[in-house]
C-alpha cells in the first residue's frame, strides 16, 4: 500500500500510480489530508475502485465495444472496423449503458427484437456479430441463444452473355471496357481492378495482391485484400490482355465509386435491364458454373475463400444456360418414351 508523506503545510499527501503514458511517463493520483491515516485511506480506496472497473465485467457494454475494437483493429479490415464503429453509434443505444456482468439472453433478445422494427436481417446479423464477439473476449463463460431474424431471399439479377455483349458493344474503346472486361472475364472486384497496374501483368496473367477499400473516415485506400485467398494470379484472355498494353501505372485510373457510376450510366444508355457492376462477378461465376468447372477452382479464380457465399449468389446460372440444360433433359426422357412406345 501507498505510504502517505508529510508536507510542509503539515498535510499529508498520498500517491497512487494510475499509468503509463505513449512517452512513457508514469501518471499518478494524488490524495491530500490532514491525518497520514485519512490520505492513505483515500489512496487504498480509489486503488481498490480502479481495479474493480479494470474487471471485465464491470464495464459498459459501449466501453467493451470501444474495447473490442481497440484491440482488433490491427487485424479487422478498415471496413469492418468501420462499419462496426458505424454501428457502436447508432444500434446500441437501448442496452449501450448497461453493464456487461447484467447482460442476459433476455436482454439481447428483446434488443434484436427492437431492432427489427427498423433495420434488415443482413445488418441486424452483423450487429449482433459484433455484441457477440465482443462478449466473448470479455465474458467468455456466457452462452447466448439468441433467435435472428431470417435473411430474406434476395435475388440477384446475372446478366446473360447477350448482356454483356450488347454492354461491351456500347463501351467500346473506353476505360470503361477494360474494367468491365476484368470482372465479367477475370471475376474481379472493383476495388482490386482500380488498384491494378502495369506491374500486375506478366503476358496473359495478372496478379492480384492489393485493393481499394474504405477505411473508418470512409476515405478509399489501398490495402492487401481481405483474406489470403484473395491474393490469386489469374490467366486472362489475350485480346483482354492487349486492350491493356501500353497503358502507364493504374491501369484504371478513378476511384471504385466513380467506376460504378460510369457503370451505371452505361447501362441505361444501353437500355439493358438494371443490375450492378459487382453482379458481373455473377456473371463470371455463373458460366463458369455453367460450362462445368469444379468450385474449387472457381473459388480460386474468384479469390473467394469459402464456398458459401458463392454457393448462394452465384451459382445462379444464366437464363438462356438454364433453359439449354433444361431441353436437354427433356430430350432425354422424351427419348425414352418414344422408345418405349416403339418396343410395345
Amino acid at each position: 500500500m501507498a505510504k502517505a508523506k508529510k508536507l510542509k503545510s503539515g498535510s499529508y499527501r498520498c500517491l497512487v500510480y494510475d499509468y503509463t503514458d505513449g512517452t512513457g511517463k508514469r501518471h499518478y493520483e494524488s490524495f491530500t489530508a490532514d491525518t497520514r491515516r485519512e490520505a492513505e485511506r483515500l489512496a487504498a480506496e480509489y486503488a481498490a475502485t480502479k481495479e474493480i472497473k479494470k474487471r471485465p465485467d464491470n464495464m459498459t457494454v459501449y466501453e467493451a465495444l470501444d474495447k473490442y475494437i481497440q484491440v482488433k483493429e490491427g487485424v479487422l479490415s478498415p471496413t469492418t472496423v468501420r462499419t462496426y464503429k458505424s454501428a457502436r453509434r447508432t444500434h446500441f443505444d437501448d442496452i449501450g449503458n448497461l453493464s456487461i456482468r447484467d447482460i442476459t439472453n433476455t436482454t439481447i433478445q428483446a434488443w434484436v427484437s427492437d431492432l427489427t422494427k427498423r433495420l434488415s436481417p443482413k445488418t441486424i446479423a452483423n450487429t449482433y456479430g459484433f455484441l457477440a464477439a465482443t462478449l466473448d473476449m470479455f465474458l467468455p463463460d456466457l452462452r447466448l441463444k439468441i433467435v435472428l431474424p431470417q435473411k430474406k431471399d434476395t435475388h440477384f439479377y446475372t446478366p446473360s452473355d447477350a448482356d454483356i455483349k450488347t454492354l461491351l458493344m456500347q463501351i467500346s474503346g473506353t476505360e470503361l471496357e477494360i474494367a468491365v472486361l476484368l470482372a465479367a472475364f477475370g471475376t474481379l472486384r472493383r476495388g482490386e481492378i482500380c488498384a491494378l497496374t502495369d506491374q500486375d501483368i506478366r503476358g496473359d496473367y495478372i496478379t492480384v495482391n492489393k485493393a481499394y477499400v474504405r477505411d473508418e473516415h470512409n476515405e478509399w485506400v489501398l490495402k492487401e485484400p481481405k483474406t489470403f485467398s484473395s491474393n490469386r494470379t489469374i490467366e486472362l484472355p489475350h485480346f483482354v490482355i492487349e486492350k491493356m498494353s501500353g497503358i502507364s501505372g493504374q491501369i484504371i485510373k478513378v476511384h471504385p465509386d466513380a467506376l460504378s457510376e460510369r457503370f451505371r450510366r452505361a447501362i441505361r444508355s444501353s437500355g439493358l435491364q438494371k443490375f450492378r457492376f459487382h453482379d458481373l462477378r455473377h456473371y463470371s461465376a455463373s458460366i463458369l458454373h455453367a460450362i462445368g468447372v469444379p468450385d474449387q477452382y472457381i473459388m480460386q479464380r474468384g479469390g473467394w475463400a469459402s464456398d458459401h457465399v458463392m454457393k448462394a449468389v452465384y451459382r445462379n446460372t444464366i437464363d438462356e444456360e438454364t433453359t439449354k440444360q433444361n431441353a436437354k433433359i427433356i430430350s432425354h426422357f422424351e427419348g425414352m418414351q418414344h422408345e418405349m412406345q416403339h418396343e410395345n
